[in-house]
């Protein structure tokens, strides 16, 4: 185990009530040395971690090296891909649209997407029969729609993928024709939900789901370099793909590509985003402060936050949620969002809430003390990520807002 005075905050805290110069009563040093440890205690060849207070940047941290070879130092210019943390500003723009009155959580897909009527069911005997309920809005949202990620099963899916170039719209639809794995409202399950989610919003809108975003939230908060889009500039920029698949966990470089890009066309919502730290952290910034940006510009209301937040599965969905991840025994699931329900054991305030990808990015949103966190890496197939890194600086981050030494996750981290 690493000698912990290395990495306990040493200096004072006190408590913040406002941004500029109070950024200062807050220390961020021991963010720093174990964001400079991971590249040798987790194989993590790059890392970036940017925290914001009052909705302004408060910290910001590059560690390792961008590049495969390991010569060039890890840039805030560089891009990530954000795979599953794309599903947060997909979340976002949706309930914006819940907020206007253009969708509601209990409105039918199928008034939006009238491919998902007459849904069918797998039953685990395969047997397939007619979807006892129906696939609501909210059943995206909360990812209990019966939908799944085993797109090699299905084959409408395959087939429109090989035929039609697939755009968002096409594949969405595709999804529909093979059976769900349960009845909509009877099970958690993580899905390509947020994906249909999106083509909701391209039809709601009478655009696309890039362009709603564009327009609703990434435009607004001046977050430039946040696309489904790359250009080859930014494309250029990408830090180097890893997995932890050589011996012994090793991380293998594994090239530049996203998988859950389809094609030109196709907009992931549940993984398709590449973006900078400090660009796409503006999102959580803008949702701890209630869902107005520290320029002014409202997002959301706090109630549609609020809303976001809000633990929604009980039962079943629940148990199925909580079985998925040790790390997420005190969460609950909110529009999109893993939510703190017990502070007790977990670092943090009941309430928070964020997300992860695929690749390391981590997200947390804490209103109770206006902040927010991004952290991102480029390692895909890496399991201690998410049991074991995600949960220690979870409770780092709630260790330099609250002066609370570092609990359990972030000691057993080291050992």
């Amino acid at each position: 185990m690493l000698l912990y005075h290395c990495y306990i905050i040493q200096k004072s805290f006190a408590p913040r009530s406002g941004a500029g110069k109070e950024a200062d009563m807050y220390h961020f040093d021991a963010l720093t040395d174990f964001l400079d440890c991971l590249r040798e205690k987790a194989d993590i060849p790059a890392c970036e971690c940017a925290v914001t207070l009052e909705g302004e940047l408060a910290y910001h941290h590059c560690a390792g090296f961008s590049d495969a070879e390991g010569t060039r130092p890890a840039s805030p210019s560089d891009t990530y891909w954000l795979y599953s943390a794309t599903k947060v500003a997909t979340c976002t723009a949706g309930a914006r649209l819940l907020e206007e009155g253009r969708m509601r959580l209990t409105d039918p897909v199928a008034a939006y997407l009238p491919e998902f009527r007459d849904l069918t069911v797998r039953d685990p005997d395969g047997t397939v029969r007619p979807a006892r309920t129906e696939l609501l809005i909210g059943h995206l949202f909360t990812m209990t729609g019966g939908l799944d990620y085993d797109l090699a099963a299905r084959p409408h899916f395959q087939e429109a993928l090989r035929s039609s170039g697939g755009s968002t719209r096409e594949l969405a639809a595709a999804l529909a024709a093979d059976p769900l794995r349960f009845d909509p409202g009877a099970h958690y399950l993580y899905s390509m939900a947020h994906d249909v989610l999106g083509a909701v919003i391209g039809a709601v809108t009478g655009g696309t789901l890039g362009a709603y975003i564009e327009e609703a939230v990434t435009a607004p908060l001046g977050m430039k370099d946040v696309t489904f889009h790359p250009t080859a500039e930014q494309r250029g920029r990408l830090s180097a793909q890893f997995a932890h698949t050589g011996p012994g966990g090793a991380a293998v470089p594994i090239g530049q590509g996203n998988p859950y890009v389809f094609s030109d066309r196709y907009e992931s919502g549940g993984a398709g985003l590449l973006a900078t730290a400090s660009d796409y952290v503006k999102l959580p910034a803008a949702l701890s402060l209630g869902g107005t940006s520290a320029g002014g510009y409202r997002l959301l209301r706090p109630e549609t936050v609020e809303l976001m937040r809000a633990p929604r599965l009980t039962g079943a969905p629940l148990r199925d949620f909580l079985a998925r991840s040790p790390a997420d025994r005190d969460f609950n699931y909110g529009l999109g969002v893993r939510v703190l329900t017990d502070g007790s054991r977990t670092a943090g305030t009941p309430g928070q809430f964020g997300w992860d990808g695929a690749a390391g990015a981590f997200l947390v949103v804490d209103p109770a003390h206006r902040a927010a966190l991004l952290y991102v890496q480029h390692v895909c197939q890496s399991g201690p990520t998410f049991q074991r890194l995600h949960p220690a600086l979870r409770e780092l981050f709630d260790s330099c807002l609250t002066g609370k030494r570092p609990g359990k996750a972030f000691d057993t981290f080291f050992q």
